[in-house]
């Protein structure tokens, strides 16, 4: 193994204090990686790990050699990454943020379909309903459920609107009655989406009558599926994005309130750092997952 390859090595037991967890992420087994290591540890003479029974860690000649040879691997890496897409080759390192509803349904099909077309790249996702600053975060994009874009900073790119509907349960409105209009919604328990210490508000609109009402009844979640499961169980209303309870509506497990009310609208969006040109493999899985959005899985 050349000592390029060695140190990439290194660097992965440094990272995951492991040379099992190592060898599961560079897939090799622990004896190569064992292997590997001392090799490296004898051509340079000196000792750069320390083994123990629970975990590895640096030795402090480690901890120099890894804080040396770290940028010198990611910079190599980026070259290589760059040659190729010079050449028209999606491959490299992707890094992705999405909400977790959103990538729990919609993103295991993309990813596993994008990865036949382009084997050469490694996709490394990271899900949270929480905003994410792409930038601090070191992410190549993000995917978006959310009203406007107000972030300045970064570029962004609309895909398409995502229908909300207030919903329930078949037998939470045989028991509580079903509102007839949105001043009812005062008389019902409300399952408000909060991320953060206000309770959501629910604008609603039919032409040009509005109405707003406080979401607040006895649970709310900053997760959507989680408040899909609390409808299911009867528990309240909520307004869910159709793509998580389309399937619930579909099969009579939920029923939707004040249907000809509707909800400002929100949109999935693709959010970017200040490119100054979208790198090929961002720029091609972009194109990828809207294409499949628009045409295969439509929200």
């Amino acid at each position: 193994m050349g000592e390029l390859e060695s140190i990439r090595v290194f660097l992965a037991v440094a990272d995951q204090q492991s040379f099992a967890g190592a060898a599961r992420q560079l897939g090799m087994t622990p004896a190569s990686v064992t292997r590997t290591i001392a090799a490296l540890e004898a051509r340079l003479g000196v000792q750069l790990l320390v083994r123990t029974t629970r975990q590895v860690s640096l030795t402090s000649a480690g901890a120099v050699y890894a804080a040396r040879a770290a940028p010198l691997a990611d910079a190599l890496e980026e070259a290589a990454v760059e040659t190729r897409e010079a050449e028209g080759i999606t491959s490299g390192r992707l890094r992705i943020s999405a909400p977790l509803s959103l990538g729990v349904q919609v993103l295991p099909a993309v990813l596993s379909q994008f990865g036949l077309l382009y084997p050469e790249t490694t996709v490394d996702v990271h899900l949270s309903d929480a905003f994410v600053d792409i930038v601090e975060g070191d992410f190549d994009l993000a995917i978006r459920v959310s009203g406007p874009p107000g972030d300045k900073s970064t570029i962004w790119r609309k895909i398409c609107k995502v229908p909300r509907v207030l919903v329930a349960a078949p037998e939470y409105l045989r028991t509580h009655g079903t509102p007839q209009k949105p001043a009812d919604l005062a008389d019902h328990a409300c399952l408000g989406y909060r991320d953060g210490k206000r309770a959501e508000l629910w604008h609603l609109s039919r032409g040009k009558a509005q109405h707003s009402h406080k979401a607040a009844g006895r649970v709310s979640a900053n997760n959507g599926d989680l408040l899909a499961g609390l409808v299911r169980c009867g528990e309240g209303i909520a307004l869910l994005p159709r793509f998580i309870i389309g399937d619930d509506i579909a099969q009579g497990r939920m029923a939707a309130v004040l249907p000809d009310w509707s909800a400002p609208e929100i949109w999935l969006t693709l959010y970017y750092p200040p490119y100054e040109q979208l790198p090929l493999r961002v720029a091609t899985f972009s194109d990828f997952f809207e294409s499949y959005v628009m045409e295969t899985r439509p929200l």
